[in-house]
């Protein structure tokens, strides 16, 4: 069994209530069970800035799929959740964003994943909500605390808890 970071994110609809749904799709508590899922944060929008802020949150899963099952069982959820990654812009306005932060600290380079991913470090809507569940946790040998004590996070607010957030059992 492996522990994954999964980052979350969407600025398109209701998007607390579409990454509470996709958590529950995703980890389905046999193929990927949910260890821990940080709050939701509302953050800016990164690449495309001309269009609504995102909210983001971040998971940290156990798993027994190889990080090629887990990156298409992920890409499988955000397609029920109608996403199209051929019909979209990049970084633009999206319904649902699931990325494979980290497998187990896992290198892995191939067409369709690297590992770590390749620009966490330079994120802060992602560091923010791993740095949450996950601080000591390591992405290409760096501290993620320490990772995000470099970044600019302006912009980057907490939100209060709604509901279920898919808390572990």
């Amino acid at each position: 069994m492996a522990e994954a970071l999964i980052a979350l994110g969407g600025n398109v609809g209701d998007v607390r209530t579409t990454l509470a749904r996709a958590i529950a799709r995703l980890c389905d508590g046999t193929a990927v069970r949910l260890l821990a899922r940080s709050s939701d944060y509302r953050t800016p929008p990164w690449g495309v800035t001309e269009q609504p802020p995102f909210i983001n949150c971040a998971i940290v899963a156990e798993t027994g799929l190889s990080p090629q099952a887990l990156l298409a069982r992920a890409q499988a959820v955000e397609r029920e959740f109608g996403r199209d990654r051929a019909r979209e812009q990049r970084w633009g306005p999206r319904m649902l964003d699931i990325d494979l932060i980290d497998y187990g600290g896992v290198t892995l380079d191939v067409p369709e994943l690297t590992l770590p991913h390749p620009r966490a470090l330079e994120r802060a809507f992602v560091l923010m909500p791993i740095a949450e569940i996950a601080p000591d946790r390591r992405i290409a040998g760096m501290r993620v605390a320490d990772a995000l004590a470099l970044l600019d996070r302006t912009g980057i607010e907490m939100l209060p808890p709604i509901g279920d957030r898919n808390q572990p059992a």
